[in-house]
């Protein structure tokens, strides 16, 4: 709700919410139309286009997600999942026109979800429908071939590299990222490519170096240029079920970009080398995997980063099977230079699960996980596994038999869409490769909280992209604003929605957050939850835990004087936990406080504009009446 202060600091605020907002000036552009796509867990609307809504002056009392694109975090290279050697080999099955037609459904921008991003094994995986396992340079056991002369993509050439160029036809965008799951056996112990270690040799890591850029020259003569390669998928992931792998430890990984890494430079210099290739929490099953005496390397990723091989590395790959996506944002944190990619993740299905239940329950965590987890937690991309796969969850040679795909293939031809095609689909066909991720609110957390959670973007033509996921199975009403306009709108149980706006005509903000870093804040009642109201963090709270009083507080130290001009009180998703009325003071030293705006709490959102040149160190916000439920702010917000 927004509220403005007239005159002097101690004057009420007076109200413009949508009811009483005052009317357009005649000569004010019309607001432009948001388009609306949704998808429903029961599979009723499948990126359905919806009417389009519009933005309208004022504010709403609803849940209210504020965009504000004037903070920008990680640019967005594509979104997309893998042609797998059995995802190459169920769509080549199809007749031409079928194939062309599943194609189309993926890479088209316009006819289909508009792919624009694929992870390429490098030899074999699980999912390889050949019956033996490959490399590009085999040879017998017992010999090698420092010198290469047995490298070959000639396998490639049958299935997966017509698929891939077409790919690129339909969506010259595309982005190809490209990982091994082992190296050569001869350049392994055991002499393998199921499970073993790569060889601790100063020759080996050279021949490694040279075989992974060989591949690199060999596909962009082939006309799939590679933009970004890992040296390892899944490093820590020591006893593969039946499929290639390498225990790699991080020191080893270090050394194989530190061959890779000129190499490549002056091979390839449009490919980067990406780091660590694995889940975002080490997985248990590796901790109880690791030699005895060999340590787990549960901080595989800050190893990498720390280490001198960190200068050939653009940033580090995660997957999901282990861990949330909040370890991205530590990473970042940590190493805010180097950027993250979000390489894996694949739905998968228990042995009685029915189709229905599949797909709700892969596309409601997807949602939470990936198509907003992942893209929130700094991820340049979002990659699905198998971009295609049969009836039967196949063809694969060890490893997933419940692993489902963005497209299935059935035994009578026909071709069917997953859950995965649509939690990748409402990203890929709207947010295009050089896309600015943008500030949201967002109250839902991938753990589920049953509240609503999304992602925003600008897009390189200047057009918002807003991804909703409504976490909870009953319906929720809320409402998006951008200045001082918003819509409202109203999601089914479960469902993922993408709302996109044209940069003509759009709400501008007319004011900047400004950031609390090293503020602090105490309340009393719950104090120690005090913080939540700060932590830029909306689906986390403050909340008094009892039922609302006057005099109860949140006092903000501020850490220095600071000027601000606006103040937003943000109850988040918590319905009816606004105060019914409040005051807000401001001091400089923390004890004698003077008066800047009081008023009534009509909704979720509550924004007070105070004069021009408002400056203050403390900030103390106090709840002036009794009600029944309990007062909480989500986020406290300063523009200026």
């Amino acid at each position: 709700m927004y509220r403005r202060v007239l005159g002097a600091a101690t004057a009420a605020a007076l109200t413009l919410g949508l009811a009483g907002a005052a009317p357009a000036p005649p000569h004010r552009p019309a607001a432009p139309g948001v388009e609306v796509w949704v998808t429903t867990p029961d599979g009723t609307e499948l990126l359905h286009r919806r009417p389009s809504v519009a933005f309208r002056p004022g504010a709403s009392a609803r849940t209210t997600i504020t965009v504000d694109p004037g903070q920008a975090f990680q640019r967005m290279d594509g979104f997309g999942a893998s042609i797998t050697d059995s995802s190459a080999a169920v769509l080549s099955a199809l007749p031409p026109a079928d194939r062309d037609a599943a194609l189309r459904r993926l890479f088209d921008p316009a006819d289909g979800i508009g792919i624009s991003m694929v992870r390429q094994p490098i030899g074999s995986s699980d999912f390889t429908a050949a019956a033996a396992h490959y490399t590009y340079d085999d040879v017998p056991a017992g010999q090698s071939d420092f010198a290469l002369a047995h490298f070959s993509i000639a396998h490639d050439e049958r299935q997966i590299l017509p698929l891939l160029r077409q790919a690129r036809r339909l969506n010259p965008e595309l982005t190809v990222v490209a990982t091994p799951w082992s190296p050569p056996a001869w350049m392994k112990t055991g002499d393998s490519l199921l499970e073993g270690k790569l060889k601790d040799d100063p020759a080996v890591y050279d021949a490694y170096a040279r075989y992974l850029v060989e591949f690199v020259r060999a596909y962009a003569a082939a006309g799939v240029p590679v933009d970004y390669l890992t040296v390892q998928n899944e490093p820590q992931n020591r006893k593969p079920n039946a499929y290639p792998g390498t225990d790699l430890t991080a020191e080893q990984e270090e050394k194989v970009v530190e061959a890779l890494g000129p190499l490549l430079k002056k091979a390839s210099p449009r490919t980067k080398i990406l780091g660590y290739d694995h889940n975002w929490a080490t997985h248990p099953d590796d901790v109880r995997n690791t030699p005895p005496g060999e340590d787990p390397e549960t901080d595989y990723p800050y190893r990498l980063l720390d280490s001198d091989a960190a200068r050939w590395l653009a940033g580090t790959a995660y997957h999901c099977y282990a861990g949330d996506p909040s370890a991205q944002s530590a990473l970042h944190d940590a190493h805010p230079d180097k950027g993250i990619w979000f390489t894996e993740c694949s739905g998968s299905h228990g042995p009685d699960d029915t189709p229905a239940q599949t797909f709700r329950g892969t596309l409601t965590w997807h949602a939470r996980n990936l198509t907003v987890g992942a893209t929130r937690n700094w991820a340049r991309s979002v990659l699905n596994w198998n971009i295609a796969l049969d009836e039967h969850d196949g063809p694969h040679n060890g490893g997933c038999g419940t692993c489902t795909a963005l497209l299935t293939v059935h035994d009578d031809g026909g071709v069917s869409t997953g859950a995965e095609y649509y939690t990748i689909g409402h990203l890929s066909k709207f947010v295009r490769p050089g896309a600015v991720r943008i500030a949201s609110t967002s109250f839902g957390t991938p753990g589920w909280n049953g509240q609503l959670t999304d992602v925003a973007f600008t897009d390189p033509d200047g057009s918002t992209v807003l991804v909703v996921h409504n976490e909870n199975d009953a319906p929720r009403d809320f409402a998006v604003a951008v200045g001082g306009q918003s819509f409202e709108y109203t999601l089914p149980g479960g469902a993922l929605a993408t709302f996109r706006w044209p940069k003509s005509g759009a709400p501008k903000a007319d004011r900047r957050e400004v950031p609390l870093t090293g503020a602090t804040a105490t309340a009393q009642p719950a104090t120690a939850d005090a913080h939540f109201a700060i932590d830029a963090d909306a689906s986390t709270r403050w909340s008094t835990g009892q039922a609302q009083a006057p005099g109860q507080y949140l006092r903000i130290d501020l850490g220095r004087r600071t000027a601000f001009d606006r103040i937003a009180l943000d109850s988040g998703d918590n319905l009816g936990d606004y105060a019914r009325s409040w005051r807000i003071e401001a001091s400089e030293d923390g004890t004698r406080w003077h008066p800047l705006a009081d008023g009534a709490g009509t909704g979720q959102l509550t924004t007070v504009d105070l004069p021009r040149g408002t400056r203050a160190r403390y900030l103390r916000i106090t709840d002036t009446a009794a009600a029944p439920g309990w007062w909480s702010l989500a986020d406290v917000r300063l523009y200026r």
